[in-house]
Formats: structure tokens, sequence, C-alpha cells
């Protein structure tokens, strides 16, 4: 099962890899988007530090949104994902190594480039380790509960506006404990509880969300 995980993993590496558009249209997203509200609200660093949480959050969770619709439609257009349900494999496993992969292509890039971004915000350097944190944290689990969304809208029209409105309520508990951990920690206070609970949410996701897109993708085919 571990040889089937890897594989799916390999596989979809290298087609993101082959399709370097869709990796760096998320990336850039991120970055214009985070850019502009200091260009635009201005240079006051007080301000700057009171909205950074908000901004790098929200920013991050709708670049990784672009790429959800695409998380599992190339391969039911091409016939790969029905093999795949015939496999002998369990199939949230093959939908973990997804899940792992579209994570590896838009959210590591989002983490790595976050502290640079912080900058503008004149956030300390306690403020940008707590934000590396929280998004190594949250990432994944945007991921893996837009892994659900994209498997309940599987080859329906318009998947990625319904996609959209599916996951965006269940994101809010990692925005706000996201932004929150960084918001008490560039305050003074104490960002661990913030810390633990998006801690919890990932645990949670991590083992329910890849069963309940294997249920989704099973409804989805038939």
């Amino acid at each position: 099962m571990f040889t089937a995980f890897q594989c799916i993993i390999r596989r979809d590496l290298l087609l993101a890899l082959r399709r370097r558009s869709d990796i760096f249209t998320t990336l850039f997203f991120f970055i214009i988007v985070v850019s502009l509200f200091p260009l635009g609200i201005g240079p006051d660093a007080d301000t700057l530090r009171l909205i950074a949480p908000g901004i790098m959050w929200v920013a991050a969770l709708l670049a990784s949104m672009l790429a959800l619709e695409r998380l599992f439609a190339n391969d039911y257009a091409d016939g790969s994902l029905e093999q795949m349900m015939l496999t002998p494999q369990p199939l949230f496993l093959l939908v973990l190594g997804k899940v792992v992969a579209h994570w590896l292509v838009t959210g590591l890039p989002l983490v790595l480039i976050a502290p640079l971004l912080g900058v503008q915000y004149d956030l300390s350097v306690e403020g940008v380790e707590i934000l590396l944190i929280t998004l190594l944290l949250g990432t994944p689990v945007l991921s893996l509960i837009g892994a659900i969304g994209a498997a309940l809208t599987l080859g329906v029209r318009g998947g990625g506006v319904l996609v959209s409105l599916l996951v965006l309520p269940l994101y809010i508990p990692v925005l706000i404990f996201g932004a929150g951990a960084v918001e008490a920690s560039v305050s003074g206070l104490g960002a661990e509880g913030h810390i633990y609970l998006l801690a919890a949410i990932f645990v949670m996701a991590l083992c329910f969300a890849p069963l309940a897109a294997a249920a989704a993708l099973r409804l989805s085919m038939e």
C-alpha cells in the first residue's frame, strides 16, 4: 500500500512539473494579493502589523482554492481515476496521496514564500515564525477539506464555483485560528492555544477527510 501511495505522489508531481503554469499561477496570485494591500493602505507600520495575519491567511486560502477543481478532474477525464478505483489498494490511501501531491505543489510554495512577504508588513521575527508554523499546519487542512469538495463536484458543470461554496464555510475555523495565532503573537499574547487547536483540526482532517473524499468519489463515479 505504501508503494502505491508513493507512486500516486510521484505521478502527480511529474504531471504538475509538466504544467508549471498551474504552480506559478497559484504562487503569483498569493504574492500579488499580499503585496497589493501595503500599496493601497499606506506605509503606517502599526496598521500593517494589525492587518497582516488576516491578509496573509485569506490570500493563502484563496490561492489554494485555485487548483482544487483540477485535483481529480484530469484523472476523471482520461479514465485514470476509474482505474485507480479498481486497484486492490484502499481508495482513501490513493486520495491521500493525491492530496499530499496537491499540497506539495500549491501549499508548500506559499509556506516558503510567506516569511519574505511578511517583511512588507513589518512583522517581528516571532510573528513570522508563528505565521510559518500556522501555515504548515493549516495549508494541508485546506487541501484535505478541498479534496472533499472536489470529489463531490466531480464531473459537474461549473464545478469550480460549487467547490468554493462547499469548502469556504469549512475553511473558516482554519482561517480564524491561523490568523488568530499570528495576531496574538504580534499583540504580545500567547499563540499556543490557537496553534494547538489548529493542530487538532489538522489531525481530524487527516483522519477523516480522505475517507470522506473517497466516499464522495464513489458517488460521483456512479
